[in-house]
């Protein structure tokens, strides 16, 4: 397996007073020293694929193991007099996780300010038992490029938006980091995250980010790696793979915000971006746009719908694929393998999706295989791989 390869040096485990009272268990190996963490996700990726060839297994990467994560999604919990973000324990107790080590410092001490909004702001929070309250999630971004915030409010209506407007100026003048702040309105009497209407608060409406040279937008519902320092070495990973590659053109399926395309493109590639959600598409178009790419075509499709819609002698020279966890699914898989690509990078966050995709994959032979520990403390991780054409 080679060495591992690591952002940071850490070998004991990290101390967290919520996993040891079993308030929060989300850390699940949190009490496991990184370096066997790595070690046991690697076994379990070597088992998953199995019975694959594969050229080359390289050294997976690992980073921080704290200080790293740059979203929190807070369910509000409480009374508005009293209010708590953070999560319901395994108990049914209303825990908060302002002070969750996974975040940097400035973040943690962000989210207790917004602990004291929220109060301030009289926000009653919303009770999925009751059906009653207002406020439902605070999500809050952090740009690691200049510590800039993209802060949302998830409310089931509008009554309490002037509450928020009332309270604004005051938090903007005390943290101006915070660039861009929005409601997002969720009526469904569910706890499901957030809805489609998305009211902005701010002029601003996206962060800017910046991995290696490449310049990103983080908007509210475009999907964005919460692990910026693995995250900044998978795609420079995979420019690395690419330009050995040397193609004339690339397709970016499942593209989100343009991080493999825009990465992997150049001047001399032609490259076309495929991805459902329109916000996404629109940060893409404006990287694309400021790293003065003109052989550049960004689109909102469904990425399985585009592929199979495509003639044979439509293919690209490489195919990205980075799909969400459920994989890219038999009929992409199918017109893969029918377009023939000369490669295939394949970006996954699920190993067992990943496994079951590239054994309905036909033609191909695994050249390369990594892990990413985009995730540690937990089962999940992220893995590249390179399928080359059989001759």
């Amino acid at each position: 397996m080679g060495r591992l390869f690591y952002l940071s040096q850490s070998l004991s485990p990290v101390k967290c007073a919520h996993f040891d009272a079993k308030q929060c268990l989300s850390c699940r190996h949190i009490q496991t020293p990184l370096a066997e963490q790595l070690t046991a996700k690697s076994a379990v990726l070597r088992q998953l694929l199995h019975g694959l060839p594969v050229q080359e297994w390289l050294a997976p990467v690992g980073g921080p193991e704290n200080g790293f994560r740059n979203k929190a999604k807070m369910v509000v919990l409480g009374a508005a007099h009293q209010p708590i973000l953070g999560i319901v324990s395994p108990s049914g107790e209303p825990v908060s996780l302002c002070d969750c080590q996974l975040y940097p410092d400035d973040m943690q001490q962000l989210l207790h300010r917004l602990q004291l909004f929220v109060r301030q702001a009289g926000i009653p929070p919303y009770r999925v038992d009751k059906q009653k309250g207002e406020l439902k999630f605070i999500l809050l971004t952090r740009s690691r490029v200049r510590g800039e915030y993209m802060l949302r409010f998830v409310l089931r209506s509008t009554d309490a938006i002037a509450r928020i407007e009332r309270e604004l100026p005051a938090l903007l003048s005390e943290y101006p980091q915070i660039k861009v702040v929005s409601v997002n309105l969720q009526p469904v009497h569910m706890a499901i995250l957030e809805g489609d209407t998305e009211m902005f608060l701010t002029e601003a409406t996206r962060l800017e980010e910046r991995f290696n040279d490449v310049p990103l937008s983080i908007r509210p519902k475009s999907f964005f790696q919460t692990h910026p320092m693995v995250a900044e070495k998978l795609y420079q990973t995979a420019r690395e793979w690419t330009a050995e590659l040397a193609p004339q053109s690339i397709w970016d399926l499942f593209c989100g915000v343009g991080g493999f395309g825009l990465h992997c493109a150049s001047g001399d590639i032609a490259l076309t971006g495929i991805e459902i959600e329109p916000e996404a598409i629109a940060c893409a178009k404006q990287s694309a746009e400021a790293m003065g790419l003109e052989k550049v075509q960004f689109t909102a499709l469904d990425s399985t719908e585009f592929a199979s819609g495509k003639q044979a002698q439509d293919k690209p020279d490489l195919i990205i694929v980075n799909p969400p966890r459920r994989g890219i699914g038999q009929s992409l898989c199918h017109s893969l393998s029918e377009f023939a690509p000369k490669a295939i990078l394949y970006s996954s966050c699920n190993p067992h999706t990943l496994a079951s995709d590239l054994r309905q994959i036909k033609g191909y032979h695994i050249t390369k295989v990594q892990l990413f520990d985009m995730f540690p403390h937990t089962d999940h991780f992220e893995v590249l791989t390179l399928l080359v054409k059989d001759v």
